[in-house]
């Protein structure tokens, strides 16, 4: 939903085919772009396969681009180069077919080709974040001072996402507030433990959010407490945003952080390392800043729209100028 308007932005011209969804369906038409839809049901589904070869006939592309598992299945073979990107460590049964796979993190590439993918035929193109201008939602809005210390957190109530820990961690840190924003199966289970921990009244369960910059131009620090977290598109969301941030020492914020230069990593289901490092940015304003500032340079550097969108177009230019097969 990022990606296919930024080409389509750049010039790219596209045909998309998705999953029925009359939210994603109106937030395309939005942008410019009129989407095919199918059911991409399940293997009982004989229409989404014949939809899919229909339509690629008739757009004559140069290049199909899949996304997951049943997409990829469901792609005809035809005069064009399959590739399909890969946000997880799928398993690689559906993807046979391709001749190029995408990784959107370093680790994913490698687990693609540790699985036995040709090296030369998976590729690393990251993910970006948008790069909006947001007027900070009111902190009294949600019955939190002005003044008072503010910590944002994004993400489903799940277990990988451990905010089980960030709870934990804020009894360690009294003068803070917490925003959680997000839903999930934990909800309940994390209001119940919020209570029995004495934090429930400086924490903010704010459910399903779509004003993300808003809230982040509202915090004083971001936090991502994950015990698995594959890339961490979170901290890319924060450093658009000159935030500060603090996360668990998982696959995705490992890779992207350079410690205490534009963020600060904490070992995974450390609540006590996770308080003292947020306390630490709390009582440190050169430190305060400098996160904010270095974590905004590598957004710039590696994962705007621009600089990403740039890397898909070289990939693409690169796949047409090889040698027909």
């Amino acid at each position: 939903m990022r990606l296919v308007p930024a080409l389509h932005r750049a010039g790219i011209q596209q045909l998309v085919v998705i999953r029925r969804d009359a939210e994603r369906v109106a937030k395309l038409r939005a942008a410019g772009i009129e989407p095919v839809e199918v059911a991409f049901g399940g293997r009982l589904d004989f229409g989404s396969p014949l939809v899919m070869r229909r339509e690629i006939r008739g757009f004559k592309p140069h290049i199909v681009m899949t996304w997951m598992n049943r997409a990829t299945h469901m792609c005809p073979r035809g005069k064009f180069i399959h590739v399909s990107r890969l946000g997880g460590y799928y398993d690689l049964k559906y993807y046979q077919a391709c001749d190029h796979l995408i990784a959107n993190t370093e680790d994913i590439r490698d687990y693609l080709v540790n699985e036995g993918w040709p090296a030369d035929k998976a590729h690393y193109l990251p993910n970006f974040a948008e790069d909006t201008v947001a007027v900070p939602v009111r902190r009294t809005d949600y019955y939190t001072p002005d003044r008072g210390k503010l910590i944002l957190a994004l993400g489903r109530l799940h277990p990988n996402k451990a905010f089980d820990v960030l709870l934990q961690a804020l009894v360690r840190l009294p003068d803070a507030y917490l925003w959680i924003a997000g839903d999930g199966p934990l909800r309940e289970s994390l209001e119940v433990l919020a209570q029995r921990l004495g934090v429930k009244p400086r924490v903010r369960f704010l459910g399903w959010r779509d004003d993300v910059p808003a809230l982040l131009a509202a915090c004083d620090v971001f936090v991502c407490p994950s015990r698995h977290e594959p890339l961490g598109n979170v901290v890319l969301e924060a450093w658009a945003r000159g935030k500060p941030v603090v996360a668990a020492d998982a696959v995705g914020p490992g890779m992207l952080i350079q410690q205490m230069e534009n963020g600060i990593l904490v070992p995974v289901d450390d609540a006590e390392a996770l308080a003292s490092a947020v306390r630490a940015v709390f009582e440190d304003d050169e430190l305060r800043a400098q996160l904010g500032r270095e974590g905004r340079a590598a957004f710039e550097a590696n994962y705007s729209e621009r600089v990403v969108v740039a890397k898909y177009i070289a990939f693409f230019e690169s796949l047409l100028a090889e040698p027909a097969t």
